[in-house]
């Protein structure tokens, strides 16, 4: 690239009205060629000079940023039309030198040169002042000398770029003029425009969602400017619709953090209100895309919560998998990570938990399961130390408790498991030395003797409840305590086996005697009771044998008083005695018989006084078997049927008292008393027969009136009863005798009309 290319690039470009005022020009110029100007201009070079400097001198006047170069072009096109103008015409010359003699040859050749000089001098004065001024490089100019004209062109070529920067150096150049300066008026109505035009960038940068921006350019118009009241108005318009619109967002975030979708939904739709295209448009899709990522992440928070609400390893260590899934850019995330936390802890409690277990394997098993995203290195570490020491340790040797606790010896006390390395390393200690406690005990106890198996008692009770050995301390000494309770006791239990042995209630007593003296919670008590139970049972049988067998002796007669004298035998044995259970049921037995036989009588009086029909004196009689006798259900159900009978005929003749009225009435009131009649009564079916029979003389009746009044047979007729075998006949002659008594339809005939009438006459 060329200087002039560089210099012309760095040029302000001119404007679309300046471009064509340019090209104009240059029209104009391509124009006047030389062959156009003898054309136009016939009076020579000389009218040609003259009509170039007048216009020359017209657009000088008129242009709006002359030049340093126009000024000097302008001074030397002057000079050469006064040159041009001062010299004399050729004609004159050429008669000056004709009065010269011997100089004609020379003559001619002057003349040419002349002509020739003059030409040119014409042609280069036009050519100068037909060319156009070169545009001003404005960065380049001497603003302290330049012109006004100047000053606007340049404001106006820097207004064009539209921009708020060049916008604002074109008030600036400009404004600096007086107040009285000829361009002012229209000085000042490019800077309203301009200072409008710098509102709508910052209107721009506003819907573009800078609102500092926006600000920052409206305040950078001057103060001076008219345009300048509407600034502070634009501006608080524009951060009351952004407040408006920040809040709208904020309470949409709001509802996301709170899971309301719907709502969280409804804020955002208020925000394509906003008269903001960043907000009405970008930030509400950005909203939109957030609520449905956030429902997302949120259906996947609430599985993960779910998980952690077991409490099982699995289903916490699926839960923080489940959170870890939520973007640090969710509004979800500050909740997952909480989430993750507590899960974490609850992992830790667990661990903890096997740890005081002494599970080795679990510890392990979480350890290598611990997430990273719980950040706890120091905490993976510790839980696998400890699980490794306690996997040694589960052998129980004081070899392996020695290692296990060189092991966990090595944790820094600024480790989180520190402590609970120091609790295993003091249960070790003392775990190896109840070990040597109980190795000495055995070594008593392997004597088998009494004394040295209490020697061996007294040095296992040495160790202490809280030791981790206890609990098989406590083993080993009541495994010893019943070997000395057994050596001690099994001579009582063998000499009583051997008493009870020979039989015989003496025998017995005396062995349950000898058994008595193992103490309770003695070793061979349970034994001991358990023979002493069935020795007792044994005397039992052998005292109470007799009376049972006498009593089924006397009760083989089958008398009453054999069967009393019966139960009073049995009833001898005791309540608590082994033939007890069998005694009463044997006395039982006995008792129905001796009731049977006292009862049985005046039931079968009652049932014969029943069947001859005197069925008061038959309920009277089986009312004397009382309550609590064997046959006493058997009476009662008797006694509940007669009643029925007694009920059933009492009806009966009530309904026979009030037909004997003989009126349709009297028979209709009768059918309904005799319907009250049980239907396990026998007397039953002498009420269908007579409810039937009713039934038929009501619709005799009703017949009987219809001879003579309809209406009166339909209302008697009614009172037949429904489920008689008189009713569906009822029913079908009140169809008919209602037909009857219908008035027949009224037919009328038709009138004749007015015409038909004039036409009779006409006939």
């Amino acid at each position: 690239m060329t200087k002039n290319q560089e210099i012309s690039d760095r040029l302000p470009q001119p404007s679309p009205r300046e471009q064509g005022y340019f090209e104009q020009k240059q029209s104009n110029h391509n124009e006047l060629s030389p062959k156009r100007l003898r054309e136009h201009y016939p009076s020579g070079v000389l009218g040609a000079v003259r009509f170039a400097f007048a216009k020359y001198s017209r657009r000088a006047e008129t242009s709006p940023s002359p030049s340093s170069d126009s000024h000097s072009s302008n001074y030397n096109t002057q000079q050469l039309a006064k040159s041009t103008l001062s010299s004399p015409p050729p004609q004159q010359s050429r008669m000056y030198r004709s009065h010269k003699p011997g100089f004609s040859i020379g003559w001619q050749f002057w003349a040419v040169l002349v002509l020739l000089t003059s030409g040119g001098l014409g042609f280069v004065a036009t050519a100068l002042l037909l060319k156009l001024p070169s545009v001003p490089n404005c960065p380049k100019i001497f603003w302290p000398t330049a012109s006004a004209s100047m000053r606007l062109y340049c404001s106006q070529v820097a207004a064009s770029k539209q921009t708020s920067k060049d916008l604002l150096e074109a008030i600036a150049l400009v404004d600096t003029l007086p107040n009285n300066h000829p361009l002012r008026p229209e000085i000042n109505r490019n800077i309203e425009e301009w200072s409008l035009d710098i509102l709508n960038i910052g209107e721009q940068s506003f819907h573009a969602g800078d609102l500092e921006e926006a600000i920052k350019i409206a305040r950078a118009i001057p103060e001076g400017v008219s345009a300048y009241k509407l600034v502070e108005d634009r501006i608080e318009r524009w951060q009351t619709i952004w407040s408006k619109a920040e809040k709208l967002y904020s309470q949409a975030e709001y509802q996301l953090r709170q899971s309301n979708w719907n709502q969280a939904f409804r804020e955002a739709v208020a925000l394509t209100y906003v008269e903001n295209k960043y907000w009405s448009s970008f930030k509400y899709d950005q909203l939109s895309d957030n609520i449905q990522i956030a429902q997302k992440e949120s259906e996947k928070l609430d599985k993960a919560f779910n998980l952690s609400r077991s409490g099982s390893l699995e289903n916490l260590l699926a839960a923080i998998a489940q959170a870890e899934q939520i973007p640090p850019k969710s509004y979800a995330y500050k909740e997952a990570r909480d989430l993750i936390a507590k899960c974490g802890d609850k992992l830790i409690k667990i661990a903890s938990q096997r740890l005081e277990e002494r599970n080795g394997a679990g510890v392990l098993e979480i350890a290598n399961k611990l997430p990273a995203s719980l950040n706890r290195p120091q905490m993976r570490q510790d839980l696998m130390d400890l699980g490794l020491a306690l996997s040694a340790s589960e052998s129980g040797t004081v070899w392996d408790l020695e290692e296990a606790i060189a092991s966990v010896q090595k944790l820094d006390p600024n480790r989180p498991l520190y402590k609970s390395g120091q609790k295993l390393i003091d249960r070790w200690q003392r775990e190896i030395q109840d070990i040597a406690t109980l190795e000495r005990a055995r070594a008593f106890a392997n004597t088998g003797l009494t004394t040295d198996l209490r020697t061996a008692i007294a040095e296992a009770r040495q160790v202490p409840r809280n030791n981790p050995r206890y609990q098989e301390a406590r083993t080993e000494i009541e495994r010893w305590t019943y070997q000395v309770q057994t050596i001690e006791d099994k001579p009582y239990l063998e000499r009583a086996i051997q008493l009870a042995s020979y039989g015989g209630a003496p025998y017995l007593r005396e062995a349950v005697r000898e058994a008595s003296r193992v103490g309770q919670g003695r070793a061979l008590y349970q034994d001991a009771q358990s023979r002493i139970g069935q020795w007792n049972q044994n005397i039992q049988r052998i005292e109470d044998q007799p009376y049972l067998e006498r009593a089924n002796q006397l009760a083989r007669s089958g008398s009453i008083p054999a069967l009393q004298a019966a139960v009073q035998e049995a009833s001898r044995i005791a309540p608590g005695r082994l033939l007890y259970q069998e005694a009463q049921a044997r006395i039982k037995q006995w008792v129905n018989s001796i009731q049977r036989t006292e009862d049985q009588p005046y039931l079968n009086q009652a049932r014969t006084l029943a069947y001859r029909g005197d069925l008061a004196t038959a309920i009277s009689t089986a009312a004397r078997i009382s309550s609590g006798r064997v046959l006493y259900p058997e009476a009662q159900r008797n006694i509940k049927i007669w009643q029925t009978e007694l009920e059933g005929k009492r009806i009966l003749q009530e309904a026979y008292r009030v037909s004997s009225a003989g009126t349709p009435e009297a028979l209709k009131q009768a059918i309904l008393v005799a319907r009250q009649v049980p239907t396990s009564a026998q007397a039953r079916s002498e009420v269908v027969t007579m409810v039937n029979r009713w039934s038929n003389q009501i619709l005799a009746m009703a017949q009987d009136r219809s001879s003579f009044d309809l209406a009166s047979a339909i209302a008697i007729a009614k009172m037949v009863p429904s489920g008689t075998r008189s009713y569906q006949q009822a029913q079908g002659q009140i169809q008919a005798w209602q037909d009857i008594l219908k008035p027949p339809p009224v037919i009328l005939e038709p009138q004749p009309r007015k015409n038909d009438q004039l036409l009779e006459v006409e006939l």
